[in-house]
Protein backbone atom coordinates (compact mmCIF):
# COMPACT_ATOMS: atom_id res chain seq x y z
CA UNK A 1 0.00 0.00 0.00
CA UNK A 2 1.45 3.39 -1.26
CA UNK A 3 2.03 5.22 2.11
CA UNK A 4 0.02 8.69 0.51
CA UNK A 5 -2.73 6.48 0.60
CA UNK A 6 -3.10 6.31 4.12
CA UNK A 7 -5.14 8.17 7.27
CA UNK A 8 -3.42 6.49 10.76
CA UNK A 9 -5.32 7.11 13.67
CA UNK A 10 -4.34 6.74 17.27
CA UNK A 11 -6.61 5.88 20.03
CA UNK A 12 -8.40 4.10 22.44
CA UNK A 13 -10.18 0.27 21.37
CA UNK A 14 -14.01 0.23 22.03
CA UNK A 15 -16.48 -3.13 22.20
CA UNK A 16 -17.80 -1.40 18.56
CA UNK A 17 -14.26 -2.79 17.12
CA UNK A 18 -14.40 -6.12 18.21
CA UNK A 19 -16.31 -7.32 14.60
CA UNK A 20 -12.73 -6.45 12.99
CA UNK A 21 -10.76 -7.34 16.04
CA UNK A 22 -11.78 -10.77 15.80
CA UNK A 23 -10.92 -11.25 11.90
CA UNK A 24 -7.61 -9.49 12.55
CA UNK A 25 -6.86 -11.75 15.59
CA UNK A 26 -8.20 -15.09 13.80
CA UNK A 27 -5.59 -14.05 10.66
CA UNK A 28 -2.87 -13.41 13.17
CA UNK A 29 -3.16 -16.02 15.33
CA UNK A 30 -4.83 -19.42 13.73
CA UNK A 31 -2.11 -21.30 15.17
CA UNK A 32 -2.61 -20.91 18.93
CA UNK A 33 -6.37 -20.66 19.05
CA UNK A 34 -7.04 -16.81 17.10
CA UNK A 35 -9.09 -14.39 19.08
CA UNK A 36 -10.62 -13.97 21.82
CA UNK A 37 -13.89 -13.95 23.44
CA UNK A 38 -15.87 -10.60 22.45
CA UNK A 39 -16.80 -10.86 26.39
CA UNK A 40 -12.85 -10.99 27.33
CA UNK A 41 -12.65 -8.03 24.82
CA UNK A 42 -15.36 -6.32 26.69
CA UNK A 43 -14.00 -6.81 30.54
CA UNK A 44 -10.56 -5.34 29.54
CA UNK A 45 -12.25 -2.22 27.60
CA UNK A 46 -14.31 -1.76 30.80
CA UNK A 47 -11.77 -2.35 33.29
CA UNK A 48 -8.92 -0.61 32.25
CA UNK A 49 -9.95 1.45 28.63
CA UNK A 50 -6.92 3.44 28.43
CA UNK A 51 -4.52 0.77 28.36
CA UNK A 52 -6.13 -0.88 24.95
CA UNK A 53 -4.66 0.78 22.23
CA UNK A 54 -5.57 0.59 18.66
CA UNK A 55 -4.57 2.36 15.00
CA UNK A 56 -6.97 2.37 12.05
CA UNK A 57 -6.40 3.60 8.60
CA UNK A 58 -9.45 5.40 6.42
CA UNK A 59 -11.50 3.40 9.88
CA UNK A 60 -10.48 0.07 9.10
CA UNK A 61 -8.90 -1.49 12.22
CA UNK A 62 -4.95 -2.60 11.67
CA UNK A 63 -3.52 -2.91 15.14
CA UNK A 64 -3.96 -3.43 18.43
CA UNK A 65 -1.97 -3.12 21.72
CA UNK A 66 -3.98 -5.18 25.10
CA UNK A 67 -2.50 -3.97 28.59
CA UNK A 68 -3.92 -4.71 32.04
CA UNK A 69 -2.53 -3.29 35.38
CA UNK A 70 -0.23 -5.76 37.59
CA UNK A 71 1.80 -5.55 40.65
CA UNK A 72 5.42 -5.85 39.75
CA UNK A 73 6.31 -7.96 42.71
CA UNK A 74 4.22 -11.01 41.31
CA UNK A 75 4.65 -10.77 37.46
CA UNK A 76 7.87 -9.91 37.31
CA UNK A 77 8.80 -13.43 38.62
CA UNK A 78 8.64 -16.56 36.44
CA UNK A 79 4.42 -16.99 35.65
CA UNK A 80 2.66 -18.55 33.20
CA UNK A 81 -0.35 -17.40 30.43
CA UNK A 82 -2.60 -19.18 32.65
CA UNK A 83 -1.65 -16.53 35.64
CA UNK A 84 -2.98 -13.88 33.72
CA UNK A 85 -6.07 -15.66 31.51
CA UNK A 86 -8.13 -17.30 33.81
CA UNK A 87 -11.36 -19.36 33.77
CA UNK A 88 -13.45 -18.36 30.63
CA UNK A 89 -10.63 -16.43 29.44
CA UNK A 90 -10.97 -13.95 31.70
CA UNK A 91 -8.02 -11.85 31.87
CA UNK A 92 -6.38 -10.87 35.45
CA UNK A 93 -6.51 -7.24 35.88
CA UNK A 94 -5.72 -5.41 39.44
CA UNK A 95 -6.83 -2.21 39.09
CA UNK A 96 -4.51 -1.45 42.11
CA UNK A 97 -1.36 -2.57 40.11
CA UNK A 98 1.83 -0.68 39.61
CA UNK A 99 2.63 -1.91 36.45
CA UNK A 100 1.72 -3.01 32.62
CA UNK A 101 1.63 -6.22 31.17
CA UNK A 102 1.73 -6.26 27.82
CA UNK A 103 -0.93 -8.58 26.96
CA UNK A 104 -0.38 -8.71 23.00
CA UNK A 105 0.50 -6.23 19.96
CA UNK A 106 -0.77 -7.22 16.57
CA UNK A 107 -0.58 -5.62 13.18
CA UNK A 108 -2.25 -6.71 9.68
CA UNK A 109 0.52 -8.31 8.02
CA UNK A 110 -0.36 -5.92 4.98
CA UNK A 111 0.81 -2.85 7.22
CA UNK A 112 4.06 -3.57 8.21
CA UNK A 113 7.15 -1.97 7.39
CA UNK A 114 5.43 1.29 8.70
CA UNK A 115 6.53 0.59 12.13
CA UNK A 116 3.07 0.65 13.65
CA UNK A 117 4.42 -1.37 16.60
CA UNK A 118 7.00 1.48 17.42
CA UNK A 119 4.07 4.02 17.60
CA UNK A 120 1.96 1.53 20.02
CA UNK A 121 4.52 0.72 22.05
CA UNK A 122 5.69 4.55 22.74
CA UNK A 123 2.31 4.49 23.42
CA UNK A 124 2.38 2.19 26.50
CA UNK A 125 5.44 3.88 27.14
CA UNK A 126 3.21 7.14 28.14
CA UNK A 127 0.77 5.65 29.74
CA UNK A 128 2.84 3.99 32.30
CA UNK A 129 4.85 7.89 32.46
CA UNK A 130 1.59 9.06 32.84
CA UNK A 131 -0.05 7.16 35.13
CA UNK A 132 3.22 6.78 36.94
CA UNK A 133 3.62 3.11 37.01
CA UNK A 134 6.44 1.15 37.94
CA UNK A 135 7.63 -0.58 34.43
CA UNK A 136 5.99 -2.33 31.51
CA UNK A 137 6.29 -6.05 31.49
CA UNK A 138 5.38 -9.04 28.94
CA UNK A 139 6.11 -12.50 28.89
CA UNK A 140 7.38 -12.23 24.52
CA UNK A 141 6.94 -15.82 22.50
CA UNK A 142 10.21 -16.61 20.51
CA UNK A 143 8.21 -18.14 17.31
CA UNK A 144 11.53 -18.37 15.75
CA UNK A 145 13.33 -20.73 18.05
CA UNK A 146 12.10 -24.03 16.50
CA UNK A 147 13.86 -23.43 13.87
CA UNK A 148 17.20 -23.63 15.97
CA UNK A 149 15.85 -25.73 18.74
CA UNK A 150 18.51 -28.05 17.50
CA UNK A 151 21.61 -25.84 17.44
CA UNK A 152 21.15 -23.53 20.99
CA UNK A 153 19.78 -23.13 23.92
CA UNK A 154 17.20 -21.48 24.25
CA UNK A 155 19.28 -19.19 26.12
CA UNK A 156 22.19 -19.16 23.29
CA UNK A 157 19.39 -18.16 20.76
CA UNK A 158 18.20 -15.14 22.86
CA UNK A 159 21.96 -14.34 22.93
CA UNK A 160 21.97 -14.46 19.22
CA UNK A 161 19.03 -12.40 18.62
CA UNK A 162 20.54 -9.71 20.92
CA UNK A 163 23.42 -9.84 18.96
CA UNK A 164 21.24 -9.58 15.70
CA UNK A 165 22.53 -12.77 13.99
CA UNK A 166 19.14 -13.82 14.42
CA UNK A 167 15.78 -12.30 13.53
CA UNK A 168 12.86 -13.09 15.59
CA UNK A 169 10.19 -11.26 14.61
CA UNK A 170 9.00 -11.16 17.99
CA UNK A 171 12.23 -11.00 20.42
CA UNK A 172 14.14 -8.51 17.47
CA UNK A 173 11.19 -5.73 17.97
CA UNK A 174 10.98 -5.55 21.48
CA UNK A 175 14.71 -5.81 22.16
CA UNK A 176 14.84 -2.55 19.37
CA UNK A 177 12.21 -0.86 21.45
CA UNK A 178 14.64 -0.43 24.83
CA UNK A 179 12.99 -3.88 26.55
CA UNK A 180 15.16 -5.90 28.32
CA UNK A 181 15.62 -9.75 28.93
CA UNK A 182 14.79 -10.32 32.69
CA UNK A 183 13.92 -14.08 33.03
CA UNK A 184 14.09 -17.06 30.07
CA UNK A 185 10.30 -18.53 31.21
CA UNK A 186 9.75 -22.73 30.68
CA UNK A 187 5.65 -23.58 29.95
CA UNK A 188 4.94 -19.85 29.45
CA UNK A 189 2.24 -21.10 26.82
CA UNK A 190 2.27 -24.87 26.08
CA UNK A 191 0.67 -24.92 23.24
CA UNK A 192 2.89 -22.48 21.55
CA UNK A 193 4.91 -24.95 19.26
CA UNK A 194 6.75 -22.37 17.28
CA UNK A 195 8.87 -21.49 20.54
CA UNK A 196 8.72 -24.65 22.29
CA UNK A 197 6.26 -23.53 25.03
CA UNK A 198 9.42 -21.03 25.56
CA UNK A 199 9.00 -17.53 26.56
CA UNK A 200 11.07 -14.39 27.85
CA UNK A 201 10.03 -12.02 30.58
CA UNK A 202 10.72 -8.55 29.16
CA UNK A 203 10.64 -5.57 31.41
CA UNK A 204 10.79 -1.68 30.48
CA UNK A 205 11.96 0.54 33.51
CA UNK A 206 10.00 3.79 33.80
CA UNK A 207 12.55 6.34 35.07
CA UNK A 208 10.32 9.13 36.03
CA UNK A 209 8.55 6.31 38.51
CA UNK A 210 8.34 8.03 41.80
CA UNK A 211 7.06 5.91 44.50
CA UNK A 212 4.12 7.08 46.25
CA UNK A 213 4.74 9.28 49.53
CA UNK A 214 4.13 12.40 51.18
CA UNK A 215 3.72 15.88 49.33
CA UNK A 216 6.25 17.12 51.61
CA UNK A 217 8.68 14.27 50.98
CA UNK A 218 8.60 14.98 47.31
CA UNK A 219 11.67 16.37 45.85
CA UNK A 220 11.63 18.74 43.04
CA UNK A 221 12.29 17.76 39.84
CA UNK A 222 11.86 21.58 38.32
CA UNK A 223 14.73 23.72 39.73
CA UNK A 224 15.47 27.29 39.46
CA UNK A 225 19.47 28.28 39.58
CA UNK A 226 20.53 31.84 40.44
CA UNK A 227 23.10 32.81 39.79
CA UNK A 228 25.83 36.19 40.62
CA UNK A 229 28.18 37.69 38.30
CA UNK A 230 30.02 39.99 41.34
CA UNK A 231 31.79 43.01 39.91
CA UNK A 232 34.83 43.83 42.36
CA UNK A 233 34.54 46.85 44.22
CA UNK A 234 36.73 48.60 46.86
CA UNK A 235 34.86 47.91 50.30
CA UNK A 236 35.78 49.10 53.36
CA UNK A 237 34.37 46.24 56.16
CA UNK A 238 32.74 43.11 56.38
CA UNK A 239 29.41 44.40 56.82
CA UNK A 240 29.46 46.35 53.54
CA UNK A 241 30.16 43.42 51.75
CA UNK A 242 27.67 41.41 53.77
CA UNK A 243 25.45 44.12 52.77
CA UNK A 244 25.59 43.56 49.16
CA UNK A 245 25.83 39.74 49.49
CA UNK A 246 21.92 40.32 51.17
CA UNK A 247 20.64 42.77 48.17
CA UNK A 248 21.72 39.46 45.55
CA UNK A 249 20.34 37.21 47.85
CA UNK A 250 17.00 38.83 48.90
CA UNK A 251 16.68 39.57 44.54
CA UNK A 252 17.45 35.97 43.64
CA UNK A 253 14.81 35.15 45.89
CA UNK A 254 12.11 37.18 44.66
CA UNK A 255 12.29 35.16 41.59
CA UNK A 256 11.64 32.17 43.63
CA UNK A 257 15.16 30.94 42.80
CA UNK A 258 16.03 27.37 44.95
CA UNK A 259 19.91 27.85 44.50
CA UNK A 260 21.89 31.22 44.56
CA UNK A 261 25.40 30.69 43.74
CA UNK A 262 28.43 33.35 43.91
CA UNK A 263 31.88 33.42 42.62
CA UNK A 264 35.24 32.43 43.69
CA UNK A 265 37.25 34.54 46.25
CA UNK A 266 34.01 37.47 45.78
CA UNK A 267 35.18 38.71 49.03
CA UNK A 268 38.78 39.13 48.27
CA UNK A 269 38.71 43.26 47.83
CA UNK A 270 38.76 42.84 51.79
CA UNK A 271 42.44 42.22 51.33
CA UNK A 272 43.38 45.58 50.55
CA UNK A 273 42.09 46.53 54.16
CA UNK A 274 45.16 45.21 55.27
CA UNK A 275 49.19 45.26 53.96
CA UNK A 276 49.62 43.91 50.30
CA UNK A 277 53.26 43.29 50.01
CA UNK A 278 52.93 39.83 51.72
CA UNK A 279 50.37 37.90 49.99
CA UNK A 280 50.69 35.28 52.01
CA UNK A 281 49.54 37.64 55.12
CA UNK A 282 47.50 38.97 53.55
CA UNK A 283 45.08 36.06 52.34
CA UNK A 284 45.56 34.65 56.22
CA UNK A 285 43.93 37.84 57.25
CA UNK A 286 40.94 37.81 54.55
CA UNK A 287 40.43 33.77 56.36
CA UNK A 288 39.94 35.93 59.67
CA UNK A 289 36.63 37.00 58.11
CA UNK A 290 35.32 33.50 56.77
CA UNK A 291 33.32 32.19 59.74
CA UNK A 292 31.48 35.03 59.95
CA UNK A 293 30.44 35.11 56.38
CA UNK A 294 29.42 31.43 56.84
CA UNK A 295 27.64 32.47 59.61
CA UNK A 296 25.77 34.97 57.79
CA UNK A 297 25.41 33.26 54.59
CA UNK A 298 23.87 30.64 56.58
CA UNK A 299 21.17 32.90 58.21
CA UNK A 300 20.58 34.74 55.04
CA UNK A 301 19.32 30.95 53.30
CA UNK A 302 17.28 29.87 55.98
CA UNK A 303 15.49 33.69 55.97
CA UNK A 304 15.19 34.01 52.16
CA UNK A 305 14.48 30.74 51.69
CA UNK A 306 17.17 29.96 49.35
CA UNK A 307 20.41 26.97 49.23
CA UNK A 308 23.14 29.24 48.75
CA UNK A 309 26.55 27.97 47.45
CA UNK A 310 28.46 30.79 48.99
CA UNK A 311 31.59 31.26 46.14
CA UNK A 312 34.55 30.38 47.48
CA UNK A 313 36.95 31.93 50.85
CA UNK A 314 39.96 31.25 52.31
CA UNK A 315 39.54 28.96 55.21
CA UNK A 316 42.99 28.77 57.85
CA UNK A 317 43.01 25.10 59.65
CA UNK A 318 45.67 23.74 61.37
CA UNK A 319 48.10 26.24 60.02
CA UNK A 320 47.61 25.72 56.53
CA UNK A 321 45.01 28.00 54.22
CA UNK A 322 42.69 26.31 52.28
CA UNK A 323 40.36 27.57 49.34
CA UNK A 324 36.47 26.70 50.71
CA UNK A 325 33.00 26.80 49.39
CA UNK A 326 30.09 26.07 51.59
CA UNK A 327 26.89 24.80 50.78
CA UNK A 328 24.17 26.80 53.05
CA UNK A 329 20.99 24.82 53.10
CA UNK A 330 17.65 26.71 53.33
CA UNK A 331 17.27 23.89 56.58
CA UNK A 332 20.27 25.49 58.32
CA UNK A 333 22.68 22.49 57.21
CA UNK A 334 26.03 23.87 56.38
CA UNK A 335 28.29 21.49 53.64
CA UNK A 336 31.29 22.17 52.93
CA UNK A 337 33.73 21.53 49.72
CA UNK A 338 37.38 21.95 49.62
CA UNK A 339 39.07 22.85 46.35
CA UNK A 340 40.85 19.78 45.48
CA UNK A 341 43.45 20.94 42.44
CA UNK A 342 45.16 24.40 43.34
CA UNK A 343 46.40 26.91 40.83
CA UNK A 344 50.14 27.57 40.76
CA UNK A 345 49.14 31.19 41.25
CA UNK A 346 47.23 30.32 45.11
CA UNK A 347 49.57 27.46 45.88
CA UNK A 348 53.05 29.96 45.15
CA UNK A 349 51.32 33.40 46.45
CA UNK A 350 49.00 32.23 48.94
CA UNK A 351 50.56 28.98 50.28
CA UNK A 352 47.12 27.30 49.45
CA UNK A 353 46.96 24.02 50.27
CA UNK A 354 44.47 21.18 48.03
CA UNK A 355 41.79 19.49 49.72
CA UNK A 356 41.37 15.84 49.91
CA UNK A 357 37.53 15.49 50.33
CA UNK A 358 35.17 15.50 47.85
CA UNK A 359 31.64 15.03 47.77
CA UNK A 360 28.07 15.53 46.23
CA UNK A 361 25.28 17.07 48.45
CA UNK A 362 21.41 15.99 48.55
CA UNK A 363 19.61 19.01 48.78
CA UNK A 364 15.64 19.70 48.73
CA UNK A 365 16.10 20.20 44.67
CA UNK A 366 18.91 18.17 43.62
CA UNK A 367 22.16 16.55 43.99
CA UNK A 368 24.47 18.82 43.88
CA UNK A 369 28.59 19.12 43.52
CA UNK A 370 30.97 22.17 43.75
CA UNK A 371 33.84 22.13 42.42
CA UNK A 372 35.80 24.98 42.48
CA UNK A 373 37.40 27.05 39.54
CA UNK A 374 40.38 24.91 38.69
CA UNK A 375 38.75 21.60 39.48
CA UNK A 376 36.25 21.50 36.46
CA UNK A 377 39.42 21.18 34.28
CA UNK A 378 39.80 17.80 35.46
CA UNK A 379 37.78 15.24 34.05
CA UNK A 380 38.28 12.59 36.49
CA UNK A 381 36.12 14.70 39.36
CA UNK A 382 33.02 14.85 36.92
CA UNK A 383 32.84 11.47 36.36
CA UNK A 384 33.21 10.49 40.07
CA UNK A 385 30.39 13.27 40.70
CA UNK A 386 28.16 11.48 37.83
CA UNK A 387 28.79 7.66 39.68
CA UNK A 388 27.17 9.47 42.83
CA UNK A 389 24.08 10.44 40.40
CA UNK A 390 24.78 14.18 40.13
CA UNK A 391 22.47 16.91 38.85
CA UNK A 392 24.12 19.90 39.00
CA UNK A 393 27.95 20.89 39.48
CA UNK A 394 28.15 24.47 40.76
CA UNK A 395 31.81 26.33 39.44
CA UNK A 396 32.46 29.51 41.16
CA UNK A 397 35.07 30.86 39.39
CA UNK A 398 37.87 33.72 39.45
CA UNK A 399 39.33 34.52 36.02
CA UNK A 400 41.46 37.41 35.14
CA UNK A 401 42.23 37.29 31.26
CA UNK A 402 39.40 35.92 28.22
CA UNK A 403 41.88 33.07 27.49
CA UNK A 404 41.48 32.12 31.53
CA UNK A 405 38.07 32.23 31.50
CA UNK A 406 37.76 30.19 28.35
CA UNK A 407 39.40 27.08 29.58
CA UNK A 408 37.11 26.95 32.70
CA UNK A 409 34.14 27.56 29.99
CA UNK A 410 34.75 24.76 27.91
CA UNK A 411 35.94 22.50 30.32
CA UNK A 412 32.55 22.96 32.03
CA UNK A 413 30.92 22.38 28.87
CA UNK A 414 32.54 18.96 28.49
CA UNK A 415 31.84 18.10 31.85
CA UNK A 416 28.32 18.81 30.98
CA UNK A 417 27.37 16.71 27.75
CA UNK A 418 30.22 13.59 29.24
CA UNK A 419 28.61 13.03 32.34
CA UNK A 420 24.70 14.33 30.97
CA UNK A 421 24.04 16.97 34.13
CA UNK A 422 23.84 20.67 34.42
CA UNK A 423 26.86 22.38 35.10
CA UNK A 424 26.68 26.42 35.91
CA UNK A 425 29.96 28.99 36.32
CA UNK A 426 30.04 32.24 38.04
CA UNK A 427 32.57 34.53 38.18
CA UNK A 428 33.85 38.13 38.68
CA UNK A 429 34.06 41.33 37.02
CA UNK A 430 35.92 44.36 36.70
CA UNK A 431 39.59 46.03 37.91
CA UNK A 432 40.61 46.19 41.12
CA UNK A 433 44.38 48.14 41.16
CA UNK A 434 44.52 49.24 44.98
CA UNK A 435 44.53 45.48 45.58
CA UNK A 436 47.29 43.02 44.26
CA UNK A 437 46.64 40.30 42.04
CA UNK A 438 42.69 41.80 41.68
CA UNK A 439 43.58 44.48 39.15
CA UNK A 440 41.59 42.48 36.36
CA UNK A 441 38.72 40.28 36.04
CA UNK A 442 36.82 38.83 33.14
CA UNK A 443 33.91 36.42 33.42
CA UNK A 444 30.68 35.67 31.66
CA UNK A 445 28.87 32.89 33.46
CA UNK A 446 26.72 30.65 31.79
CA UNK A 447 24.31 27.80 32.60
CA UNK A 448 25.47 24.34 30.60
CA UNK A 449 23.32 21.60 29.93
CA UNK A 450 23.92 17.55 28.17
CA UNK A 451 23.60 18.22 24.26
CA UNK A 452 20.47 16.69 22.56
CA UNK A 453 17.53 17.58 21.43
CA UNK A 454 15.66 18.38 24.98
CA UNK A 455 17.82 21.10 25.39
CA UNK A 456 18.94 24.06 23.50
CA UNK A 457 20.47 23.40 20.58
CA UNK A 458 23.56 24.73 21.45
CA UNK A 459 23.63 23.10 25.24
CA UNK A 460 23.63 26.54 26.57
CA UNK A 461 20.54 27.18 29.08
CA UNK A 462 21.69 31.00 29.87
CA UNK A 463 24.58 33.04 30.23
CA UNK A 464 25.09 36.68 30.98
CA UNK A 465 26.51 39.85 29.47
CA UNK A 466 30.06 39.40 29.67
CA UNK A 467 32.47 41.58 32.64
CA UNK A 468 29.14 43.74 33.72
CA UNK A 469 27.88 42.61 37.10
CA UNK A 470 24.16 40.98 37.01
CA UNK A 471 22.16 38.19 37.91
CA UNK A 472 21.34 35.01 36.12
CA UNK A 473 18.69 32.71 36.52
CA UNK A 474 17.73 29.35 34.57
CA UNK A 475 15.15 26.41 35.04
CA UNK A 476 16.29 23.00 35.04
CA UNK A 477 14.43 20.07 34.85
CA UNK A 478 15.64 17.24 36.28
CA UNK A 479 12.82 14.67 34.99
CA UNK A 480 14.92 15.77 31.23
CA UNK A 481 18.49 14.20 33.04
CA UNK A 482 16.84 10.62 33.70
CA UNK A 483 15.25 10.95 30.27
CA UNK A 484 18.50 11.50 28.37
CA UNK A 485 20.56 9.13 30.33
CA UNK A 486 18.51 6.25 29.53
CA UNK A 487 16.91 7.27 26.27
CA UNK A 488 19.20 10.31 24.85
CA UNK A 489 20.42 10.10 21.00
CA UNK A 490 23.86 8.70 22.96
CA UNK A 491 24.34 8.07 26.21
CA UNK A 492 27.42 8.74 27.46
CA UNK A 493 27.19 7.52 30.91
CA UNK A 494 26.17 3.94 30.11
CA UNK A 495 28.09 3.07 27.03
CA UNK A 496 31.53 4.08 28.89
CA UNK A 497 33.61 0.98 28.59
CA UNK A 498 34.46 0.32 32.11
CA UNK A 499 35.55 -3.07 31.28
CA UNK A 500 38.82 -1.01 29.97
CA UNK A 501 38.77 2.07 32.38
CA UNK A 502 37.65 3.55 34.87
CA UNK A 503 38.56 5.79 37.69
CA UNK A 504 39.74 5.40 40.79
CA UNK A 505 40.56 7.66 43.91
CA UNK A 506 42.63 7.80 46.66
CA UNK A 507 40.75 10.14 48.84
CA UNK A 508 37.22 10.34 50.84
CA UNK A 509 34.36 10.34 48.78
CA UNK A 510 31.23 11.22 50.60
CA UNK A 511 27.59 10.27 48.22
CA UNK A 512 25.68 11.73 51.17
CA UNK A 513 27.28 14.87 51.74
CA UNK A 514 27.93 14.14 55.31
CA UNK A 515 30.89 15.37 57.28
CA UNK A 516 30.87 12.40 59.26
CA UNK A 517 32.48 10.80 56.56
Amino acid sequence: MAHEELHLNLRNLTLDDYPQLKVLMDRIYEDIGGAWPKDTIKALVEQFPDGQICIEDSGELIAVALTVLVKYERFSNPHTYDDLILRNEKIWHNANGDSLYGLDVFIDPEYRGYRLGRRLYEARKELCRSMNLRAILAGGRIPSYHKYAKQYTPAEYIERVDRKEIYDPILTFQLSNDFQVTRLMHKYMPEDEKSLGYATLLEWNNILYTPPSSVLDVKKTQVRMGAVQWQMREFTSVEEVLKQVEYFVDALSDYKSDFALFPEFFNAPLMGLTDQLDQTRAIRFLAGFTEQFRNEMSEMAVSYNINIVTGSMPLLEDDRVYNVSYLCHRDGRVDEQRKIHITPHERRDWVIAGGDKFQVFDTDAGRVAIMICYDIEFPELGRIAASQGVDIICVPFWTDTKNSYLRVRHCAQARAIENECYVVITGSVGNLPKVENLDVQYAQSSVFSPSDFAFPHDAVMAETTPNTEMIMFSDMDLEKLKLVRNEGSVTNLKDRRVDLYDVKTNFVISPSGSDDS
